[in-house]
C-alpha cells in the first residue's frame, strides 16, 4: 500500500512560501529553489507583485491540481505514482509507464530508493489494482543540470515487468523533434499540491487542461524568472491569465496532448501560477530509445 506523507519533506533544500519570498525566487515543482533575483527596481518588484497577487488562484479547493478536478478512476492507466526516499525523507512525484520494464519521470526526483505504484487512483488505499514495482535503476540524463533544470529527464528501470490490463497501460511518445504547436490544449495529472497556499496533498489523482505556450511567452516573461529557459529542451506550458497550472509533487507526470506525451513536468514559480516549465519529450527520444535498448532485459 503506497505511503503518502501528510505533506512532502525534503533533505537539505529550502522551501519557501508560496507568496514572493525575500530574496525574490523561483523553485521546481518539488519546491526546490532554483533563481534569486536580487536587486531588482522597486517598479520591477511592484510589477512581479501584481502578478503574483492576480495569478494566486482564488480559494481553490482542497483535493485538485489547481484550477483542475479528479480524474475519473484509472482514465489514465499509464500513470505512475513514483515515491522517493532521500535519506530519512520522502516526497512525491509523478511518472508515466513507456513500456514494461520502464517508466519516465523528471531528472530532480532522483532519489536513494523509488518505488513506482501503477494502476492507483487513491494512494491512501489499497486498491486490486495497484501494482507496487521497485526501480532497479535511475537513469537521469547525463547533461541535467541542476541549477538551470535542463535537460529534467529520468528513465526509471523497474526490477521486474508491469503487468499490463485495463487499469495499468502505456503511452505513446512524440517522434523526434516533434514540436507541439502552440494554442494546443493539453492535459497534465498528478497527486501534487492543490492549493498555493497550502501544502495539502491529495489522495486521488487530479488532471487539469493546459495550454501551450510559445517559447517567448516563457523567454520574455517580466523580471527574467525564466531566465534559463531553453527552447529546444523546454516547453512553455499554461496561459497566465487562467488560474491553472501543475505544481509541487506533480514534477516527473506527463503532459499529454491528444494520445501522446509530449512533456514532463519540470519547474515554475513558487506561487503556483502559469506557466510553467515542461521537458520536451521530443528532444529526447533519441537517448530514450539509446537507454532502453541498452539495459532491456
Amino acid at each position: 500500500m503506497p505511503v503518502a506523507p501528510p505533506e512532502w519533506t525534503q533533505a537539505g533544500d529550502s522551501c519557501f512560501p508560496p507568496s514572493l519570498p525575500a530574496d525574490r525566487s523561483i523553485s521546481d515543482s518539488r519546491g526546490r529553489h532554483i533563481i534569486s533575483l536580487p536587486g531588482l527596481p522597486l517598479k520591477m518588484l511592484l510589477l512581479l507583485l501584481f502578478h503574483i497577487v492576480f495569478l494566486l488562484p482564488p480559494g481553490a479547493q482542497t483535493g485538485e491540481i489547481i484550477g483542475g478536478q479528479e480524474a475519473q478512476p484509472h482514465s489514465r492507466p499509464y500513470m505512475a505514482y513514483v515515491n522517493i526516499l532521500r535519506g530519512d525523507n520522502s516526497f512525491r512525484c509523478g511518472g508515466f509507464l513507456v513500456s514494461e520494464n520502464f517508466a519516465l519521470t523528471a531528472a530532480h526526483c532522483k532519489g536513494d530508493k523509488i518505488t513506482v505504484y501503477l494502476g492507483a487512483h487513491n494512494i491512501k488505499q489499497q486498491e486490486q489494482s495497484q501494482q507496487k514495482i521497485s526501480v532497479l535503476r535511475q537513469i537521469p540524463h547525463r547533461k541535467y543540470n541542476r541549477e538551470t533544470f535542463n535537460n529534467d529527464i529520468m528513465l526509471l528501470q523497474l526490477e521486474h515487468k508491469a503487468e499490463l490490463n485495463e487499469q495499468v497501460g502505456l503511452i505513446p511518445l512524440p517522434l523526434a523533434h516533434q514540436r507541439v504547436q502552440p494554442g494546443t490544449v493539453c492535459s497534465v495529472a498528478g497527486w501534487g499540491r492543490t492549493n498555493a497556499l497550502r501544502k495539502v496533498l491529495p489522495d486521488t489523482l487530479q488532471e487539469v487542461d493546459l495550454k501551450v505556450l510559445d517559447n517567448e511567452a516563457c523567454l520574455k516573461y517580466p523580471g527574467g524568472m525564466y531566465r534559463n529557459y531553453n527552447t529546444r529542451t523546454m516547453m512553455c506550458v499554461g496561459d497566465p491569465k487562467e488560474h491553472k497550472a501543475s505544481f509541487q509533487g506533480d514534477s516527473g507526470g506527463p503532459l499529454v496532448c491528444g494520445k501522446t506525451a509530449q512533456g514532463v513536468v519540470s519547474w515554475g514559480p513558487d506561487n503556483g501560477s502559469p506557466p510553467r516549465v515542461y521537458a520536451r519529450l521530443s528532444t529526447f527520444i533519441p537517448w530514450i530509445q539509446r537507454m532502453m535498448k541498452k539495459l532491456q532485459p
